[in-house]
């Protein structure tokens, strides 16, 4: 066996056993699984499958092996390790790091609103023109906001590996572990999420864009799905239920990854329940950016945000959520003589030196 190929292996086992503790030790604090009716997986169980096994060696290991390790180790002693061998897809094993959106996808409603399926073909084009998409549903729905999840998770982990220079995150298939996929985005770990999974799976790989929107510094019409596929590369052996899975991204979403044309978003953002408050949230990151105001017409923030309802509806939602105040990071308030919607910072310092200036004043 060669060196790499064993180093690979290692670090294989590595993660392994990372899955296998993690599995002990929530095992033990059921408060954080679901209380419904679907039974959660066992933990303690996954452990004990094939690839989340303890860290231990191969049965086909051999003296060969041994020598190669003996050497690796001594190559060491004189050089930094490798510290990550390539691949052929990126592996998501990130503990620290800044949640991350494509601003590509926050500047255009890509994703629907509606909780339930949306069959109608979507078409937005910016206010000059100079950008425009067509979104078409398959048959079972236009992908939505919270499917959108998934990609939020797997380029936050990519831009936090590019930062730290990993290979690895060069590759537009990322494997990631069912599990820390449903914890990292503040989800439930119950039965019922895996299912919930692959229906998202299903619709982001279903939902076909055509756009001429520009990623990476390349512009061309291009017509694609969000994902290019998945593939479930583990399951439970006692309920067939998704451990581990594939999925390949999209040329144009993994082009504006790596051009680092990204946005850190708070946190909080998955703590929001309705799917127009994490739109709302998108477009204030995306446009307040470093200033402290931003003011849109509300008919132009109804066709950013994607809606499909009547005006007046859509200002009964947006005044709900101007009152709940849910949204991390900015508030909004709502001029009814101009028909406009203000987002401003909840950042006090940056509020006060921008209404010092002259050159922004609340509405009421």
């Amino acid at each position: 066996m060669k060196p790499a190929k064993a180093l690979n292996d290692a670090i294989n086992r590595l993660h392994a056993t990372r899955q296998a503790k993690a599995a002990e030790h929530l095992a033990k604090q059921p408060e954080l699984f679901d209380t419904g009716s679907d039974t959660p997986l066992s933990l303690a169980e996954l452990a004990t499958t094939p690839a989340l096994a303890a860290d231990t060696p191969p049965a086909s290991s051999s003296a060969g092996v041994e020598i190669d390790a003996a050497n690796a180790k001594r190559e060491r002693s004189k050089l930094l390790p490798v510290r990550h061998v390539e691949r052929d897809f990126f592996l998501c094993d990130m503990f620290d790091y800044a949640i991350k959106d494509d601003g590509a996808s926050m500047e255009a409603p890509i994703f629907t609103l509606a909780t339930k399926p949306d069959l109608a073909v979507w078409n937005w084009a910016s206010k000059d023109s100079s950008r425009s998409v067509e979104v078409y549903p398959s048959v079972k729905g236009r992908a939505t906001q919270f499917d959108k999840d998934v990609l939020i998770f797997v380029v936050s982990q990519m831009t936090e590996a590019l930062n730290c220079g990993r290979q690895d995150a060069k590759n537009r298939t990322v494997r990631f572990v069912v599990y820390d996929y449903l914890v990292s985005t503040n989800k439930p770990t119950g039965g019922s999420q895996y299912g919930r999974l692959e229906a998202a799976f299903d619709r982001l790989a279903g939902t076909r864009i055509k756009t001429d929107i520009k990623t990476g510094g390349q512009r061309e019409k291009q017509n694609f799905g969000i994902i290019d596929s998945w593939t479930i590369i583990e399951k439970s052996p006692d309920d067939e239920r998704m451990i581990a899975v594939e999925v390949t991204l999209s040329k144009w979403l993994f082009n504006a990854v790596q051009a680092h044309e990204v946005l850190t978003i708070h946190r909080d953002y998955f703590r929001l329940r309705k799917p127009l408050e994490r739109r709302l949230y998108e477009l204030a990151r995306k446009h307040c950016g470093q200033q402290a105001f931003w003011t849109i017409g509300l008919e132009l923030l109804r066709e950013k945000c994607g809606a499909h309802s009547h005006i007046r509806a859509f200002r009964s939602q947006v005044l709900e959520i101007i009152n709940a105040d849910t949204l991390p990071e900015y508030r909004m308030t709502y001029d009814r003589e101009k028909n406009q919607v203000m987002f401003y910072t909840k950042n006090t310092k940056k509020l006060t030196a921008a209404l010092a200036s002259g050159k922004s004043q609340l509405s009421t």
